[in-house]
């Protein structure tokens, strides 16, 4: 398995307890989080803000106020080299969120494995 370099992450989701957990798990997985957001809105102005772009952003589709396809081609538009993994339950987005270009898709309910695996292979690209 290649070593993967500790990363900042960011993670978008509405959902606090997932928030949670995923903040947790990435942690365990020897990286840091440089912020979280639960809405589009809100993490657009986070990730405008912070001083050194994340290494990757974790991105929900369905969110209140922006969702995930509108905060990922904003985000691309800052930054087009901004790697992000988009998470959702609705699969009919997954194409539509490829074509933008995120590095991953994955669907919910998900393996934390399924995880770990997809930011190691983000952050080798």
């Amino acid at each position: 398995m290649v070593r993967v370099p500790m990363a900042g992450i960011m993670i978008v989701d509405d959902e606090r307890e997932l928030l949670s957990l995923f903040s947790e798990m990435i942690r365990t997985f020897g990286h840091d989080i440089v912020a979280t957001e639960t809405n589009g809105e809100r993490a657009l102005k986070t990730y405008g803000d912070l001083k050194k772009r994340p290494d990757l952003v974790i991105l929900d589709h369905r969110m209140p106020v922006r969702n995930g396809l509108e905060t990922a081609m904003e985000m691309l538009n800052m930054d087009p080299d901004q790697k992000i993994i988009f998470i959702s339950a609705d699969a009919s987005v997954k194409r539509a969120a490829l074509d933008l270009g995120v590095v991953d898709f994955l669907e919910k309910p998900f393996l934390l494995k399924a995880l770990r695996d997809s930011i190691q292979k983000a952050l080798v690209r």
